[in-house]
């Protein structure tokens, strides 16, 4: 959806249907315009039968922020937002966040509800600051919460409060001194290949499946519930397209991806057999090879990888390093492409994460080398 910005922040005009802007005049779908309110919003009206309509709306909104004094503004929102509850923000905010995939709208839902809302739901907003802030990571910690959830709350708090702080609800923003939750590398338990090899066979022919696609290629749980024939596009590269949702138990797109996007990661032979195996000696579906084991027309739920994982800790059959989870399998392939020289670029690509950010935060530990290291290879090529 195309649209026509005008000069001097005064907004844009478009069309919500598939005609291009060279027959917008010909069209009979209504213009809508999108432009600042004077609160600081993304605001959108619609029902403007011709350009000029549409223009003109934005014209007289311009004129009458530029004549309303800043402060006075700011005052109105202030007394607008301010004593808004924090539950009710949350919720103009996250009708805002409309490039969220499906997956990522659900787990910041999640993340509201399970911790956010409990700890922060009814205070206002105008009450915030950096002791609120530090008092509810606290909160997170005593409740035990990993650190990768603390981190992902802090995340979308902060981003919540960001935008409050951009409405000028705050002089100065209550994040400033915070320190936000670290994820700790060393609590990332990585199994040795013997302990792989012992997982492997501990377990059915599908966990066996599983811990290969996560340990060798790289793939997420769901991702690797999703396993497809079709999706062995060369002989050492599989494309992965879907991963099964745990919240619907549906096939559905990718994190941070749309559901035309994809990625391609290394196909090890070892792998590609365990995938020709499994279909040889179990059939597919449609090309997938995992399915619910109570009903073969469902996706392999998350729950049938988790009880199997818990089974086999129980059983003590395979021999597991303490504080490992089933997570630790895809660290595994990150730790071996890393240990042997693979770019941490192309680690974060394959491994599907939005930035090289997250890839270096959780890994730069493993990879090999230091600036001691780094001086004696300079010092070779030198010499040489």
């Amino acid at each position: 959806m195309a649209a026509r910005t005008l000069a001097h922040g005064m907004g844009a005009f478009f069309k919500e249907c598939e005609h291009p802007q060279n027959r917008w005049s010909k069209c009979l779908h209504p213009y809508t315009i999108r432009y600042c309110s004077s609160s600081g919003r993304q605001t959108e009206e619609t029902g403007f039968s011709t350009q000029d309509l549409a223009i003109s709306r934005l014209t007289e909104i311009y004129n009458e922020k530029r004549g309303r004094p800043s402060s006075q503004a700011r005052a109105e929102r202030i007394q607008k937002y301010g004593s808004m509850r924090f539950q009710e923000y949350a919720t103009e905010w996250i009708a805002g966040q409309r490039h969220l995939a499906p997956a990522s709208l659900r787990h910041l839902e999640s993340l509201m509800e399970h911790h956010i809302l409990p700890a922060l739901g009814s205070r206002r907003m105008n009450s915030f600051d950096h002791k609120v802030v530090d008092d509810f990571i606290r909160t997170m910690e005593q409740a035990g919460a990993g650190m990768a959830t603390q981190a992902n709350a802090f995340d979308k708090l902060r981003a919540i409060l960001l935008d409050a702080h951009q409405l000028g609800l705050y002089a100065e923003s209550p994040l400033t001194g915070v320190k936000p939750p670290q994820y700790d590398p060393s609590r990332a338990v990585i199994p040795t290949l013997r302990q792989l090899h012992s997982l492997r066979e501990a377990g059915d022919d599908a966990f066996k499946l599983i811990v290969d696609l996560m340990s060798g290629c790289g793939l997420r749980n769901g991702e690797a519930a999703a396993v497809n024939l079709n999706n062995i596009v060369a002989d050492d590269v599989y494309r992965i397209k879907e991963q099964v949702i745990m919240s619907t138990g549906r096939y559905g797109p990718l994190k941070h991806r749309r559901a035309w996007q994809y990625r391609d990661v290394p196909l090890p032979s070892s792998v590609r057999d365990t995938i020709e195996g499994y279909a040889e000696k179990h059939g597919s579906i449609d090309g997938y090879l995992l399915r619910r084991t109570t009903d073969p027309t469902q996706p392999y739920p998350h729950w049938e990888m988790a009880n199997q994982w818990r089974r086999l800790k129980a059983a003590g059959t395979a021999d597991i390093p303490d504080g490992m989870v089933l997570y630790g399998l895809r660290h595994f392939f990150a730790s071996n492409c890393l240990s042997h020289g693979v770019p941490i670029t192309d680690v974060a690509d394959w491994m599907g994460h939005r930035n090289l950010d997250v890839t270096f935060k959780i890994y730069r530990h493993l990879m090999p080398g230091s600036i001691g290291q780094a001086a004696k290879v300079l010092d070779m090529a030198l010499v040489a």
